[in-house]
């Protein structure tokens, strides 16, 4: 008996693939191969999802595709702390984040995150008082990612110019983070 490889495995599971995806009807097998690019959703899993919008009614099915559509047209960057922003209507300019715009917050203190859904984890415990800022990433050499990839130099530069007298860093006690 021959021994399995990763490539024989990879190649009989993109096979599987192919030949369930051709038991669909073509419009099914769109949105479920669509659906499959979503970190940690499977074939199985995106059919069931598939299935259920099937199941919806028709508005309700448009209103998700809708808020999908919008979702990169309405969404941007903070240009403060790189956290996520709504974009102004019919502007394009990077506007600053409900957070930044906060005249309460404690401007004296910064919270270093990596992505913005550890801010957004970091808001919803009501703890921190303080301001973001999102590296947008891990410095990891084998991935090619290094400290130009990320918004160190935006940190440092703010640190210098905003009265900045604490940081916290909190990003995953990994090599990388």
């Amino acid at each position: 008996m021959g021994r399995i490889t990763s490539t024989r495995i990879t190649n009989t599971r993109i096979t599987n693939i192919r030949t369930a995806m051709a038991t669909y009807p073509a419009p099914l097998a769109r949105l479920i191969k669509e659906l499959c690019k979503l970190p940690g959703i499977g074939e199985k899993t995106a059919a069931r999802l598939a299935f259920h919008m099937l199941k919806e009614s028709k508005e309700d099915v448009l209103e998700l595709a809708d808020s999908i559509g919008k979702l990169r047209l309405e969404m941007g960057v903070c240009r403060s702390c790189f956290g996520l922003s709504e974009v102004a209507q019919r502007s394009s300019e990077e506007t600053e984040c409900k957070i930044c715009q906060e005249p309460r917050r404690e401007r004296e203190k910064i919270c270093v995150v990596e992505e913005p859904a550890d801010m957004i984890a970091v808001e919803r415990s009501q703890e921190f008082k303080g301001l973001y800022h999102v590296l947008h990433g891990t410095i990891s050499p084998l991935d090619g990612v290094g400290p130009d990839s990320l918004r160190i130099k935006e940190l440092v530069e703010r640190v210098k110019s905003s009265g900045i007298r604490e940081v916290i860093v909190a990003t995953n006690p990994t090599v990388e983070g």
